[in-house]
């Protein structure tokens, strides 16, 4: 449902979240994420466009958080980079379905409750979590 890209956003602004008010460089930001530099630097590039994350060139510079993590949700973040396509109309085109048929409605409601379900997790939730795995980081035992 989501493509890499959504993904490796929702990595960065983790990691931009877990050291606010430090910005970090995108090589930092690549190894902690696993994301290719290059395909990374055009997600923060989106990020950025959409008042998310600061960018800032220098050697004190890097990406920086911009918006409250507490505040920040998952939704933000998959809106930021590609919307969900909802069903608005027949996607066959067909003149006779002037509304949704039983199928493309039930697609629709369920990308309803995903939305929903991403508007209620912030990014703060997910770093706070009680779960023994933290994110982005291999524990070593």
């Amino acid at each position: 449902m989501l493509s890499k890209t959504h993904e490796y956003a929702l990595r960065a602004v983790a990691c931009l979240a877990g050291q606010p008010g430090k910005p970090a460089s995108a090589d930092f930001l690549a190894e902690k994420t696993k994301v290719p530099r290059r395909y990374l630097t055009r997600v923060l590039q989106d990020l950025a466009a959409s008042g998310i994350v600061s960018s800032k060139s220098g050697p004190k510079g890097g990406y920086e958080l911009i918006a409250e993590s507490g505040e920040l949700t998952i939704l933000d973040i998959v809106n930021a980079i590609a919307p969900l396509e909802r069903i608005k109309a027949c996607p066959l085109g067909l003149k006779s379905h002037t509304s949704l048929c039983p199928l493309h409605a039930e697609l629709d409601r369920v990308y309803a409750e995903t939305e929903a379900a991403f508007a209620r997790v912030t990014i703060k939730q997910l770093l706070e979590s009680t779960s023994a795995i933290i994110p982005l980081c291999d524990i070593k035992v």
